[in-house]
């Protein structure tokens, strides 16, 4: 592990695009390669067991690549899988939820809402992380089942923008002072949530994520000192599809490595 190796970022689609976007506008000297598993999305309607399995597959691929860090850019295997894979790799490892817990914890609000999938909901990663860091906070959770179908579809008609509406509504009824968008799927939707609540109370945990993975890779070492800029793009299946419901958000059309598996 050298700091000219790669860093790999996975999703269960183009929601980690969300993460990605950020790390290569801090990062621009790195190699980048990002895994996009369509085979086995959605992620939150997988069991612990099924995504375990998914999960080891890719981390043994990202070795495969000989990548120094690994990106968990998916909130439900970050809250499902980083413990059973924190130690079975050499490379560093980073989790969205248990990175941005602290600093949500530390948010000047009384409570926090948190939009996630099924899985991540279920397993309460966001409100156990954050409660480990501020015990009087109240986080209300609640999971959105249909938002990332929504965003991989790319289908923004009026039935699912009511989807949209009807689940913010849910949690506004809980009178949070922030929500957090607890899925990579989600920043996507910030502007269509925007017409009902206020843009600033919903937060990307994707900024401060790609700048605690800075921050720990000059602590490390291992930041790339040399400008050697390079994306690829690997899908487990629909490649096509992939990149059509990408491109209104990276410029993923315009890179020629966008491999099936």
């Amino acid at each position: 592990m050298i700091n000219k190796d790669g860093i790999g970022v996975y999703d269960s689609g183009v929601g980690g695009l969300t993460v990605f976007k950020e790390l290569v506008e801090i990062l621009p000297d790195e190699k980048f390669i990002y895994f996009g598993d369509l085979k086995n999305s959605p992620y939150g309607e997988k069991s612990k067991e099924e995504l375990i399995k998914i999960g080891e597959k890719i981390f043994d691929f990202f070795a495969s690549k000989n990548v120094k860090a690994v990106v968990m850019a998916c909130n439900t295997t970050s809250a499902l899988l980083y413990d059973k894979v924190k130690e079975e790799y050499d490379f560093k490892i980073y989790p969205v939820i248990q990175s941005v817990a602290r600093d949500l914890a530390l948010l000047d609000v009384e409570s926090l809402g948190v939009f996630a999938t099924d899985a991540t909901i279920n397993s309460h990663a966001y409100k156990n992380q954050i409660l480990k860091y501020n015990q009087k906070m109240t986080v209300y959770e609640q999971a959105c089942p249909n938002l990332v179908k929504i965003v991989e579809s790319n289908d923004f008609c009026e039935q699912n923008i009511d989807i949209i509406r009807t689940d913010l509504q849910r949690m506004l009824l809980n009178k949070p002072e922030k929500i957090v968008l607890g899925c990579t799927h989600y920043p996507f939707l910030i502007d269509i949530l925007s017409r009902f609540a206020p843009k600033d109370m919903f937060i990307n945990p994707a900024e401060k994520f790609a700048q605690l993975i800075k921050e720990d890779l000059i602590k490390s070492n291992l930041i790339n000192k040399e400008s050697e800029f390079e994306q690829e793009f690997y899908v487990s299946k629909d490649a096509e599809n992939f990149v059509n419901a990408a491109k209104m958000f990276y410029p993923v059309e315009k890179l020629p490595i966008i491999k099936n598996l």
